[in-house]
């Protein structure tokens, strides 16, 4: 056992009792409240903000390209450099909550990003702009890489699962603020629509207020008083407090644990599905405007197609949290994922703009739900001494996807590969995602170690 892993036994509370309780326990009899109300509400804007902020450059391209004088692969490249920062800032993001706390680790990350981002909307020079972008990529991932799971420590057994994809609704809600501050304010610079959504990281401070530190982090600390009061916060009943809460013995945010044992096969394959779903995914959203208006659709048409279709996210997610309670996460996720590669072949050989608004449709309720189901089941995989530097691996394997997608995707519109065939690319990586997941264990109904 290492030093800075042991609990001690008398507890901040000052009991000297050897009784014990694991923390994921505290959970089992608990139900949903006011208080994961609140805390879901500000972790849901949050979520909703990130999201935002990954979708932003891919409505304003045109003025990019105008004022920076780039071509459209270089507007790849923009897109990219979020992606890029956020691949090592997941992993340090996760190492940094499982060792600092979740509650601070968000603080730290928002702020920075605000920083960062509104710093790259003065750029003068694409070079500039590109490692910028980056930075704020890096700090961004630490909110974004244990925003789920941060959410999981404080919801009960019973509803962990639906709450947890209801939070991955706010992908929408992020989409529809970006494409609506992009069509507001990117006729006037795309400069002032990067500044706007640098100023939304202030959502922060809500957070840091509504949502209090994970007891399962508490716990590992040997803190069992401040775990207790904040199980109380909760609604957590016939608690005694004279018993220690504890956690799995593992060393806290350590990479070799995530690499060990049974967890090894769970790492490699949750990385990979993360990639595969990711590059399915993004790829696809990150040029949707550019690949409508290559069927036709004006700039203006493609933004509304774009606004409409992420309207049919939201019931996909809904449908998601109630079955992912009924059925578990892998039946789930393998429907939806399947349903969306149906949706995006029925999008990439439509012939007229009612298919496209079917295709897509069809591809956005099945994508973001099985999205919802896997950010939800993602966090599940690992017990909490790991579970941030866990998870952030599978999140660094979908900032890969995301920094090479848009690239390779803006190279093959470059080229004129043509729209049916670059859909059906795309759309093999959700196809792999799925066989993979089939591999993984299923999680509904279980406590969290």
């Amino acid at each position: 056992m290492h030093s800075d892993d042991t609990l001690d036994a008398q507890s901040t509370s000052g009991t000297t009792s050897s009784e014990t309780l694991p923390i994921g326990a505290a959970f089992a009899q608990m139900s949903l409240n006011s208080a994961h109300v609140k805390i879901g509400i500000a972790l849901f804007v949050a979520f909703a903000i990130e999201a935002w902020e990954m979708l932003l450059f891919g409505y304003i391209t045109v003025d990019l390209q105008h004022d920076l004088k780039i071509s459209v692969v270089q507007v790849g490249l923009a897109m990219s450099a979020l992606f890029f920062g956020m691949i090592p800032g997941a992993v340090v993001g996760g190492a940094v909550a499982d060792r600092i706390g979740r509650s601070k680790t968000t603080l730290y990350s928002f702020a920075a990003y605000g920083v960062l981002a509104l710093a790259s909307s003065f750029m003068p020079t694409f070079g500039l702009l590109l490692v910028t972008r980056a930075l704020a990529g890096f700090a961004l991932a630490g909110c974004f890489t244990i925003g789920f799971l941060y959410f999981e420590e404080l919801l009960p057994v019973r509803s962990r699962g639906r709450a947890t994809v209801y939070l991955a609704a706010g992908t929408p809600v992020g989409l529809l603020l970006a494409v609506g501050v992009a069509a507001t304010f990117g006729t006037q610079s795309w400069r002032l629509v990067v500044a706007i959504s640098a100023a939304a990281s202030l959502w922060a401070l809500v957070v840091y207020r509504w949502v209090p530190e994970s007891p399962y982090w508490l716990a590992r600390q040997g803190r069992s008083s401040e775990a207790y009061d904040v199980l109380a916060r909760l609604g957590a009943t016939g608690l005694k407090r004279d018993r220690r809460l504890t956690v799995p013995n593992l060393r806290r945010g350590s990479l070799r644990e995530v690499f060990r044992g049974g967890l090894a096969r769970i790492t490699a394959l949750q990385v990979l599905i993360n990639f595969l779903y990711s590059w399915g995914f993004w790829g696809v959203q990150a040029w949707m405007p550019i690949l409508l208006q290559n069927r036709g659709l004006s700039a203006a048409s493609s933004l509304g197609f774009v606004a409409i279709s992420a309207l049919f996210m939201v019931p996909g997610y809904m449908s998601a949290s109630w079955l992912t309670g009924r059925f578990g996460r892998k039946k789930i996720f393998l429907a939806y994922v399947l349903g969306a590669a149906v949706g995006g072949y029925l999008f990439a050989f439509a012939h007229s703009v009612a298919a496209l608004y079917a295709g897509v449709f069809v591809l956005n309720f099945f994508s973001l739900g099985a999205w919802g189901v896997w950010d939800a089941w993602l966090g599940e995989l690992y017990p909490s001494p790991v579970r941030g530097i866990g998870s952030s691996l599978g999140f660094s394997g979908q900032r890969v996807a995301n920094t090479v997608a848009p690239t390779v995707v803006g190279i093959m519109i470059a080229q004129t590969t043509g729209f049916s065939t670059t859909v059906l690319l795309i759309d093999i990586f959700l196809v792999g995602s799925a066989v993979l997941a089939l591999a993984l264990p299923e999680t509904e109904g279980k406590e969290l170690a």
